[in-house]
C-alpha cells in the first residue's frame, strides 16, 4: 500500500493555480480537484499544474477523469504525474478524438494508506480505509474483447466491475454510484438499459440500494462500446435520496437513483446523478430551449441539495454535459443570474441520453453529519 504524504495547505484554500480549483471533501484530508485549461494552455501543461497542486497538498490520487483530449495528449498528461497507479477514465468530445482538452477532475486523499486495485495485471481502481469505512473507486473500465456486440460488451463491463470490487474486498452490494460513457449512445441506450436492469435483477440490487448514476455519450481510448466507473463503500451509511421535482428514474426504465448520500465519520457526501430537463412524469420538456433546460436542471439539482440541508456552496465537484458545446455559456449565465458563486465544474461536449435533451448536470456535495 502507498501512504499519502503529510498534508500541507495550498496557498489558497480553493485554487492552486489558474484553472485548477480544489475543494475539500467530507473528511479531513480529502480533496476534489477540477481543472480547465486557460486559452493556449496545453494538456501537458495543465497536467503539470495539477500535479504541482497535488504536491502542495501532499495528496495521493484516488481517481482521474479526463474529457475531450486526443490519445497522444492523454499520454502527455499521464507523464506529468510520473508513475500512474490509479484508474484513469478518458472520454472524448462528442464521440470524436479530434477535439481539444475540456477538463480534468481528480479525487485525492492525504493521511490514509491507499492501494491500487488490479484485475489481470491492469490497474482498475483504488481502495483505502478511513473512519472505519472501506472505500473503492473503479474507473476506466472497458471490455477486453472489443469485437463483441455492444450488449455483450456491456455485460463484460459489469463482470469487470464485480472482479474489481472483489479484488478490493467489496461486492456489488456496496456500490453507491456508477458512471457509464457510451460511444454513440443514442444508437443503443435502450439496449444498455436492458442489460443493466437484467444485471440488477440478477444481483438483487432492487432489493437494496439502487446506485446513483450518470449515463452519457462519449468515445474512449480503447475504442470500446463503453467505459465505466464505480464508487463503492462498506462500513458507512448509504441511502437513496429522492428528487423532490422528478419521479424515480426506474419509472421510465432507467435503473438508477436520483441521488445517494453516504454518511461516514463526521461528514456526509451527497452524489447527485446526471440530471436533465425532465418533468415529474418522466417527460423531456423545454424542447429546443437551452436556457430553460438549464434553468429546470438547476431547479431540480438545488431541490435535491436542499432536501439534505445543503446548498450550492457545498458542491465540491460537478460536470456540465452539453450536446452542443456552443451552448456552454448558458450555464454560466444562469448561475450568475441566481447569484451563485462559481462552482467547481468542468464542461464536456457529449451526447445526452435523449436526442431532444441539450444539457445534463451531475454534482457532488459535502456537509457535516
Amino acid at each position: 500500500m502507498k501512504e499519502s504524504r503529510k498534508p500541507a495547505a495550498p496557498t489558497a484554500p480553493e485554487q492552486c493555480v489558474n484553472g485548477v480549483t480544489v475543494r475539500p471533501g467530507a473528511a479531513a484530508g480529502e480533496w476534489f480537484v477540477s481543472a480547465t485549461p486557460a486559452p493556449g494552455v496545453t494538456p501537458a501543461a495543465l497536467g503539470r499544474e495539477v500535479a504541482a497542486c497535488l504536491e502542495k497538498l501532499g495528496a495521493h490520487v484516488v481517481s482521474m477523469e479526463i474529457f475531450g483530449v486526443p490519445g497522444v495528449a492523454l499520454a502527455d498528461i499521464k507523464r506529468a504525474f510520473g508513475a500512474v497507479s490509479w484508474p484513469v477514465t478518458w472520454v472524448t468530445e462528442g464521440c470524436s478524438a479530434a477535439a481539444p482538452l475540456r477538463g480534468m477532475q481528480l479525487w485525492a486523499v492525504t493521511g490514509v494508506r491507499t492501494a491500487p486495485v488490479t484485475v489481470d495485471g491492469a490497474v482498475v481502481g483504488t481502495v483505502f480505509t478511513r473512519d472505519g469505512a472501506r472505500w473503492c473507486r473503479l474507473g476506466g473500465l472497458v471490455p477486453r474483447d472489443l469485437s463483441l456486440p455492444r450488449r455483450d460488451q456491456t455485460r463484460a463491463v459489469f463482470t469487470l466491475m464485480e472482479r474489481g470490487l472483489e479484488a478490493a474486498g467489496l461486492g456489488f452490494e456496496d456500490v453507491a454510484r456508477t458512471w457509464f460513457y457510451n460511444h454513440a449512445m443514442l444508437e443503443w441506450y435502450r439496449e444498455f438499459n436492458e442489460v443493466r436492469t437484467a444485471f440488477f435483477w440478477d444481483h438483487g440490487v432492487f432489493d437494496r440500494l439502487v446506485p446513483a448514476s450518470t449515463g452519457i455519450g462519449g468515445a474512449n481510448a480503447a475504442g470500446a462500446a463503453l467505459t465505466a466507473g464505480v464508487l463503492a463503500v462498506r462500513g458507512a451509511q448509504a441511502a437513496l435520496v429522492p428528487s423532490p421535482l422528478q419521479c424515480p428514474a426506474p419509472n421510465y426504465g432507467s435503473s438508477f437513483s436520483r441521488a445517494v448520500e453516504i454518511a461516514a465519520g463526521t461528514g456526509r457526501f451527497l452524489t447527485v446523478s446526471g440530471t436533465a430537463s425532465i418533468d415529474p412524469a418522466g417527460n423531456s420538456v423545454f424542447i429546443g430551449d437551452m436556457d430553460r433546460q438549464v434553468e429546470l436542471t438547476l431547479d431540480v439539482v438545488h431541490a435535491i441539495l436542499a432536501s439534505r440541508g445543503m446548498d450550492w456552496k457545498d458542491v465540491c465537484r460537478g460536470i456540465g454535459y452539453f450536446k452542443r458545446l456552443e451552448d456552454a455559456p448558458a450555464l454560466g449565465r444562469a448561475l450568475a443570474a441566481r447569484g451563485i458563486a462559481p462552482l467547481p465544474l468542468i464542461s464536456a461536449n457529449t451526447d445526452i441520453c435523449r436526442d431532444e435533451l441539450l444539457f445534463e448536470m451531475e454534482v457532488d456535495a459535502v456537509s457535516a453529519v
